[in-house]
């Protein structure tokens, strides 16, 4: 397919060039990384102690699950650059089985479930006439369209700004601004350097932009930081299993290997690769073998569950660089975030208007990715079916959540993503209104 890519998935950039690329990368996830973690661990009032070592442990097994995505051992792994993050999908259910048995249930249900999604993985090839290009196109796109919400809340401030009655300030947003205009300025850059450099110098000048405006709150650095390591402990917290949490878990896995789908698709295409074929069923078969197989490995290292992060999918774009070794290097350095936190500490002073600037136009990209892909197939009268009862219903509890208010809590812990309702609905419309693949 054509594309304009600098380095493709098999070719390997120099040293400088891989290590910009990754720092990229690595800006775009950190955060969407250790927040579901923050999340659980704020939710089931945990300590201190313990909410650090389950930050550290989620990139950690973030780095490790890279590597396997990017490297592709045996049949698992999509041999693309595929980055792997704590999944938000799985934060309701967590926290829920959290309430009823503590970690050691949490880390049990998760490692009992995951082999739902390995064994899913493997039957993608009987799948091929309902898991069609169309429904992974809706469901890249919703992914896309949802993460726009997460950057615009970023840009106004974040959800900090909510409850000081900052949000939507003219600082906020004229430092999202500023990151958001030089990504694209650097972006149409035809020195390769600029373009691939285009996120890090739009963050930088953003940071600089904070910081003049007295938005880095420094005083998070302090000595204890600075001096701590953390050893990975498989099961320090123990395990523990019931078969209620079990299902509810598994039912998140089985949506998350319909997100893992169109992520690959989309990564394939934006990469140049077909979106057809056996060996397209080959990325698909693998990205998603190794989903549930990473998050088996995470809840050994305790950790939660990790899937693909489609917001790389977008940076992908912007650089130019799709090539898979650059993902060893990001692999090493979310290992070495997770043993010595300190380095991690520039991330967590990143005021969220900074982040927000680049992660609306990362998030922009993935939907057109889902459009580019949608757009790639014929669209008859029931593709547009599909694709409008897909969509509205998606969107529609995307935009209006409360909608399932009076429904029961496993119903909503299911449908209150719209990525999980659009994707369950395009893949119930096409075998419904019988469109080819």
């Amino acid at each position: 397919m054509k594309t304009d890519l600098i380095y493709g998935v098999e070719d390997r950039p120099p040293f400088k060039d891989a290590l910009f690329a990754a720092l990229q990368h690595l800006l775009a996830i950190f955060v969407a990384i250790i927040t579901p973690p923050l999340i659980i661990a704020g939710a089931l009032k945990l300590d201190v102690e313990k909410t650090s070592f389950l930050v550290s442990m989620s990139l950690f097994a973030s780095g490790v699950s890279t590597f396997i995505q990017c490297r592709r051992i045996g049949p698992i792994g999509a041999r693309l650059l595929c980055i792997q993050g704590t999944s938000f999908s799985f934060i309701g259910p967590i926290i829920a089985t959290g309430l009823v048995g503590g970690l050691p249930l949490i880390f049990g249900s998760c490692i009992a479930a995951a082999p739902i999604e390995m064994v899913v993985s493997r039957t993608f090839k009987y799948l091929r006439n309902i898991i069609t290009p169309l429904v992974s196109g809706i469901v890249v796109l919703l992914i896309g369209l949802s993460l726009i919400k997460v950057g615009i809340v970023s840009c106004g401030g974040g959800y900090s700004a909510m409850d000081d009655g900052s949000f939507g300030s003219w600082e906020n947003l004229s430092i999202a601004a500023l990151v958001l205009l030089s990504v694209l300025f650097f972006n149409r850059c035809k020195n390769k350097y600029l373009r691939m450099s285009s996120i890090v110098f739009g963050l930088c000048l953003g940071y600089g932009l904070a910081f003049a405006l007295g938005k880095v709150n420094m005083s998070a650095l302090n000595v204890e930081m600075l001096m701590s390591f953390n050893i990975p402990q498989p099961f320090k917290y123990g395990v523990d299993f019931n078969i209620s949490s079990f299902i509810a878990i598994g039912l998140v896995y089985l949506i998350t290997a319909i997100e893992a789908t169109g992520d690959v698709t989309a990564n394939s295409m934006i990469s140049g690769l077909p979106i057809e074929g056996d060996s397209y069923l080959k990325r698909i078969s693998g990205g998603v073998m190794a989903d549930g197989f990473n998050s088996f490995l995470a809840g050994v290292f305790n950790s939660f569950p990790n899937s693909i992060f489609a917001q790389n999918n977008g940076i992908i774009q912007l650089t130019g660089v799709a090539s898979r070794y650059v993902g060893y290097y990001i692999a090493a350095m979310l290992v070495l975030l997770g043993l010595f936190p300190i380095v991690g500490a520039v991330f967590f002073l990143m005021p969220d208007p900074v982040l927000g600037g680049a992660t609306l136009l990362m998030f922009g990209t993935v939907a057109a990715a889902g459009i580019r892909i949608v757009s790639s197939q014929e669209i008859g009268r029931k593709e547009t079916l599909v694709l409008a009862v897909s969509l509205s219903l998606g969107l529609g509890v995307e935009l209006m959540p409360d909608v399932l208010k009076q429904a029961p809590e496993a119903i909503r812990s299911i449908f209150s993503s719209g990525i999980t309702t659009g994707g369950l609905t395009a893949i119930i419309a096409n075998i419904v209104i019988r469109v080819k693949s």
